[in-house]
């Protein structure tokens, strides 16, 4: 073991035999006299102590309900990552959406389990925020369907569509308010649950709203967007029939199906109130209607807020 330097060795030990309230007075002396010459002019200076800073994130609605977006912000102060938010084992981009704020969103469907949610917010830092997902009655229907009709479908029709419901892009196209797609009157809403047979189908909810318009009426885009896909009943189709899907960014998308003409193309830009298309009764449709489908990160959720409310 090293010895301390013959001065050194002298002043500890004279230290050492101070009785015990003089020798904290020496020490505030000592820790005195070095904060007086670090103030002098050329004396070194030690950096500032910066408490770490946590995003509080906010959440609307405070009380949401099967079906319901959830949107989570947080201040751009303090971020340090590519913020996100998980829930349920699936994460959740966070976009910029100005200066001061990020922003995410959450879907909800009827077919998710209400009750206590816990979104895990992580900017850098990660910090739970804990909901109660209120619970919701939705409509029922019972259709009976003939012994030896199982409804299959082609798989790659489906598969085709949920790829484009899957789209997520930067850019931010909606803005405000949606617009209604065509102004004949609702004939089913969201969210109705059903039986076949009796039986409830429990992973069976009306992905969107479906409007009764006259053969040939106009159907427009309610929000800003990109025409992502196109399909039509002549190729494959048997279901959707003619269909479009805009993408208006960030995760959220929206179909629209059953259509008589398209009016549009793949990589259009479309402004709210455009026209896409025409109401038809195309695929497996009994009659001319529209069905307006809504999605958020492929998740098909209830339009009316964004109708009514908006979202950022």
């Amino acid at each position: 073991m090293r010895k301390l330097p013959q001065p050194l060795r002298h002043w500890v030990t004279w230290y050492l035999r101070l009785p015990l309230w003089l020798t904290g007075l020496t020490a505030l002396c000592l820790v005195s006299s070095a904060i007086v010459l670090s103030q002098q002019p050329g004396a070194a200076q030690l950096p500032p102590i910066s408490p770490t800073r946590i995003a509080a994130a906010t959440v609307s609605p405070q009380k949401p309900k099967l079906g319901d977006t959830i949107k989570v912000t947080v201040p751009a102060s303090g971020v340090t990552t590519s913020p996100s938010v998980a829930w349920k084992g699936k994460t959740y981009p966070m976009f910029q959406v100005n200066r001061d704020r990020y922003r995410a969103l959450i879907p909800t469907t009827p077919i998710d389990k209400p009750g206590r949610m816990t979104l895990q917010v992580n900017t850098g830092s990660t910090q739970n925020i804990t909901l109660n997902l209120r619970n919701r009655r939705f409509p029922t229907q019972r259709i009976w369907l003939p012994a030896g009709q199982d409804g299959s479908v082609s798989d790659d029709e489906f598969d085709r569509v949920n790829a484009f419901k899957q789209i997520v892009t930067p850019e931010k196209r909606w803005n405000g308010k949606l617009r209604r797609p065509n102004n004949g009157p609702v004939t089913s809403i969201y969210g109705v649950r059903r039986y076949y047979n009796g039986v409830f189908a429990g992973d069976y909810f009306h992905r969107g709203v479906d409007y009764a318009g006259n053969r040939g009426s106009a159907v427009i885009a309610p929000a800003g967007a990109k025409v992502a896909a196109i399909g039509y009943e002549r190729n494959g189709f048997a279901v959707h029939g003619n269909w479009v899907g805009l993408d208006h960014g960030q995760g959220v998308t929206s179909i629209y199906i059953h259509l008589n003409r398209i009016t549009v193309k793949p990589g259009d830009i479309v402004k709210a109130g455009q026209r896409i298309g025409t109401i038809g009764n195309t695929g497996s449709a009994t009659g001319p209607h529209l069905h307006w489908g809504f999605f958020v990160h492929g998740k098909a959720v209830d339009p009316v807020p964004w109708r009514y409310k908006g979202f950022e």
